[in-house]
């Protein structure tokens, strides 16, 4: 069985959402997954999972990538994570002129590490609770799984 490892933050609650359902949807296609907050892990914890889903929120005007996600951030651009299949997951509201860009942010510095995207990443206005929404994490997480078939 192949494990998943969630890594998220979440302001509101609405980021921890999609990374619950997220872990359901992996868990429902025989994948084996741990979620952690952002602060109860370490960005080296990366390399010991076969698959990698980050998740962030987007807040403000500015849509800068959260304290508590910049070491990961970071980091990430400092590993090998040659053949990992990520995705990666956050919400924003579309209120702001950058909508949820953060997602677009680790996506980029995950390709740069060499881990692989196998779907687009999934931004949610404020909860996830559109049927679109709830859809794209349906996809992300099949597409994950799809990976090793």
């Amino acid at each position: 069985m192949h494990k998943a490892l969630i890594i998220y933050s979440s302001l509101t609650g609405n980021t921890a959402q999609i990374a619950d359902i997220l872990a359901d949807e992996l868990e429902d296609r025989q994948i084996d997954v741990i979620i952690l907050d952002a602060m109860e892990a370490d960005p080296v914890d990366l390399l010991e999972y076969d698959i990698i889903c980050i998740g962030s929120y987007t807040f403000g005007n500015d849509a800068e990538i959260p304290d508590e996600m910049l070491d990961y951030y970071e980091e990430i651009a400092t590993m090998d994570l040659s053949g990992k299949p990520f995705g990666v997951f956050g919400s924003g509201d579309d209120y702001y002129p950058k909508f949820a860009t953060v997602v677009d942010d680790f996506e980029a510095q995950l390709i740069k590490s060499g881990a692989i995207k196998v779907a687009p990443g999934v931004k949610t206005n404020i909860a996830p609770d559109t049927e679109e929404e709830l859809e794209a994490i349906q996809t992300l997480a099949q597409a994950l799984a799809d990976y090793f078939k």
